[in-house]
């Protein structure tokens, strides 16, 4: 229940309905998935930027504030109360807010809550085809959520960018992540979130941007005690937080920080132009206000560290005890097991040297006859020494040993017959060796034993040795 609770309250926050039983209907015609009901009730209601709000109020106008308290109690929520006066709703909020005779009055209206009608229905047949596995997204999550880490990611990045390459770098670091992330960033930070909603068509946007914005001393003030974060609201990130934040009139600032419920207390809007003296004023006031609550954050995140580092310490000391009695059982254990062992290791290295023994042997004798039969092979292969003549070469092989073999080959012989017949006297105990000329030196290897005699050079008569690898 509590789960269902915290996703009712997040989705009213940051849609800005306030109607209870609606928002349960959307999210169960959505299966409760949080960012799908998000997505597909944005999708339906996003208008054009220059639509939505209004940008042609006068430049000299005052902002509206909305100063919460800044103890952040429960109540304190993107629609905390305050002197500010609700902006015009526009078509997409009179659908879902208006009862249903006024929509039956007008034609545009009824059109409008026709739309909203086969939102839903498409919402319960999309949730209905997930539960049978037909939904397209996999484990059932849907292809177009809320706005995907990565998405929030890029459209913050996007508005960075096109803010320094419009603005210069002088100004304010806005972090290029999600608004929940850098809200996230800010409760760890125990800083406030400065937020900017940035409108491009709006007369005002560049003076503000460029002389207030970037103002060096507001920029350090709030570099230093604030997570700056910005979005365009032609983005669909900034375009949803100025509904959930209810921002009717451009330049449009807000001071915020998490609640609980997954809610976001508003601390202080500021709506129109101002100077960077103004901003400095109001954000300094705004940051004494909320200095004991992020001081009390800070001290309650610092004692929980300190009882969790408590109750850490306590937990290793008992495990040491544990294991320090469970240490003494193992030794007696062990030091029994330890005299079972040698006996038993006694009796297998007597079996093991026997049957080494008797397997070296084995393969001694195996390998021997291996032997044998290779070089009976290999003598067979020679066939029988030719007599001598013009075609026929005499071959004298040394041996390492100083021994000398001589044999007669065919001249059209390959060097590889004379390998052969070097294994098949069984003078070496080696495999691995190379035949060698002297005068002048030439090492017949592998790629050479295709050669017959007469290519290599050593008919009529050529005097090899052995060289061992």
């Amino acid at each position: 229940m509590v789960d269902v609770t915290d996703k009712l309250a997040y989705f009213q926050a940051i849609t800005g309905l306030e109607d209870p039983d609606l928002c349960t209907e959307i999210l169960q015609a959505h299966g409760w998935d949080l960012e799908l009901a998000i997505s597909s009730f944005t999708s339906s209601t996003q208008p054009s930027a220059s639509s939505t709000v209004s940008d042609s109020d006068p430049p000299d106008s005052r902002a509206r504030t909305d100063s919460a308290s800044a103890s952040a109690s429960a109540s304190a929520s993107a629609s905390a109360s305050g002197p500010i006066t609700a902006p015009a709703p526009g078509l997409a909020w009179r659908l879902v807010t208006l009862p249903i005779s006024v929509i039956s009055g007008s034609l545009g209206l009824i059109s409008g809550a026709v739309g909203l009608g086969l939102w839903a229905a498409g919402g319960v047949l999309s949730y209905s085809l997930g539960m049978i596995g037909l939904g397209s997204g996999q484990g059932g999550e849907s292809s177009a959520g809320l706005v995907s880490v990565s998405a929030a990611a890029s459209e913050a990045m996007d508005f960075v960018a096109e803010f320094e390459r419009e603005y210069g770098t002088r100004g304010l670091n806005f972090v290029g992540e999600g608004f929940m992330d850098a809200l996230q960033r800010s409760r760890n930070a125990f800083k406030l979130l400065f937020v900017y909603l940035h409108s491009p068509d709006h007369p005002d946007s560049p003076v503000f941007c460029e002389r207030t914005l970037c103002s060096q001393a507001l920029a350090a003030f709030v570099n230093e005690n604030f997570v700056a974060w910005g979005g365009s609201i032609r983005a669909s990130e900034g375009f949803k937080m100025s509904n959930s934040l209810k921002a009717s009139r451009f330049p449009f600032c807000a001071v915020v920080m998490p609640a609980t419920n997954q809610r976001i207390a508003l601390l202080q809007q500021v709506e129109g132009p101002k100077s960077p003296e103004e901003m400095l004023t109001i954000l300094q006031r705004v940051l004494e206000e909320s200095a004991p609550v992020l001081v009390a954050a800070r001290l309650d995140a610092e004692e929980r560290r300190n009882n969790m580092r408590l109750r850490e310490e306590q937990d290793a000391a008992y495990r040491a005890a544990l294991e320090a009695d469970q240490a003494r059982e193992r030794q007696r254990r062990e030091e029994q097991e330890r005299l079972e062992r040698e006996a038993a290791e006694a009796e297998r290295k007597r079996k093991e040297e026997e049957e080494a023994r008797e397997r070296a042997a084995r393969e001694a004798a195996e390998k021997e006859a291996a032997r044998a039969r290779m070089r009976q092979e290999k003598a067979l292969s020679l066939g029988d020494e030719p007599e001598k003549g013009p075609n026929v070469t005499q071959v004298l092989v040394r041996f390492p040993t100083g021994e000398r073999k001589e044999r007669r080959f065919h001249s059209t012989a390959l060097i590889q017959a004379v390998y052969d017949y070097v294994d098949s006297l069984g003078c070496l105990e080696v495999e691995d060796y190379n035949l060698v000329s002297n005068f002048p030196r030439v090492t017949y290897g592998t790629e050479k034993r295709s050669l017959t005699l007469k290519e290599a050079g050593l008919h009529p008569q050529a005097s090899l040795f052995v060289e061992l690898n």
